[in-house]
């Protein structure tokens, strides 16, 4: 499912995000507080990459994105891109067995290997607070 802003001369505003992802906007911005509490240095920016994936929002530090947030129509999806290092951590924890095997899973690159999760309740907060901390760490 691609994204649901794909007009590139038009960045999402809060507004529109809001209308957007729906109920999902406070879990949105618990996770963006997070990060910037974990990591108070980070970056925030909007990038359009191609009609087909359109805009996502990403929260970066000097040198890599710490997480991606993908709008969707009444969701969103983070993506980490995580390395060997903190791959191993991972599996090492007590985060969700979905999410670990989704990992191992994923196809590996040089700069690691990513993964997307669908967010459309809280359920899952706490082994993404964990993946935030993780990806900072590492």
């Amino acid at each position: 499912m691609k994204s649901i802003f794909t007009d590139r001369n038009v960045k999402p505003a809060n507004e529109s995000l809001k209308k957007a992802i729906g109920d999902t906007f406070d879990i949105w911005q618990t996770l963006v507080s997070f990060t910037n509490k974990s990591y108070p240095n980070a970056k925030e920016e909007w990038t359009f990459s191609s009609p087909k994936y359109g805009w996502s929002f990403r929260i970066s530090d000097k040198k890599r994105v710490l997480i991606y947030l993908l709008p969707r129509d009444k969701f969103f999806k983070v993506a980490f891109v995580f390395g060997q290092k903190a791959t191993d951590e991972i599996i090492k924890s007590n985060i969700s067995e979905n999410i670990k095997s989704e990992l191992l899973n994923a196809k590996l690159y040089a700069e690691g290997r990513g993964i997307r999760i669908d967010i459309r309740d809280k359920a899952i907060l706490n082994n993404i607070f964990k993946l935030i901390s993780i990806k900072i760490s590492n």
